[in-house]
C-alpha cells in the first residue's frame, strides 16, 4: 500500500512568526498536537503540543513566544508515492509518530501517523515501529534539543 492510500491530507499549516497562543488554539480547534511550519511555500519545521510545553513553557517562554522559538527543524518527512511497511521502518528508526508527507516536488501534501496506519489495516507493522518509537532517547527527544 502506498503512503498517499493512508496519509490525512486536510492539513493546516503555521508560520514560523505564529505565537505560541496562536498555534495552541489552532491545535484545540483542529484537535491535533502537531502542525507543519510553512514559510515561502516551504516546510520548515514542525511544531507539537510538546513541543510548546517542553521548550516554551518550561523553559520560561509565555504565550507571545514565537513558534520558531520552539519548533522543531530538523524536519523528517516521507514522499506519497513511498510504500507504507518502508514508511513504517523508518518512523520506528526515527522514533516519531507521525510523518508530514510531500510529493516529488517537495510540496506538502498530507500527514501521516501511526494511528492512520493502524486504522487502515498495517497493525504488525504498527507495533513494530511503536516498538521502536518508545525507546528511550533518540534524536527526536524533547531532551536531545
Amino acid at each position: 500500500m502506498k503512503v498517499s492510500n493512508c496519509m490525512t491530507t486536510d492539513v493546516q499549516i503555521t508560520d514560523p512568526e505564529h505565537t505560541l497562543r496562536d498555534v495552541a488554539l489552532m491545535m484545540g480547534r483542529l484537535d491535533a498536537g502537531v502542525l507543519p511550519v510553512g514559510e515561502n511555500d516551504r516546510l520548515v519545521g514542525m511544531i507539537t503540543d510538546r513541543d510548546i510545553a517542553i521548550r516554551g513553557v518550561a523553559e520560561g517562554k509565555g504565550p507571545d513566544a514565537k513558534v520558531r522559538d520552539v519548533m522543531s527543524t530538523d524536519v523528517k518527512y516521507c514522499f506519497d508515492d513511498e510504500d507504507v511497511e518502508d514508511v513504517l521502518h523508518n518512523m520506528g528508526d526515527l522514533q516519531v509518530r507521525r510523518l508530514p508527507v510531500l510529493n516529488r516536488s517537495k510540496r506538502l501534501v498530507g500527514i501521516i501517523s501511526l494511528g492512520d496506519l493502524a486504522m487502515k489495516g498495517e497493525t504488525m507493522e504498527t507495533g513494530k515501529a511503536l516498538s521502536g518509537i518508545s525507546q528511550r532517547g533518540g534524536a527526536h527527544s524533547q531532551t536531545a534539543h
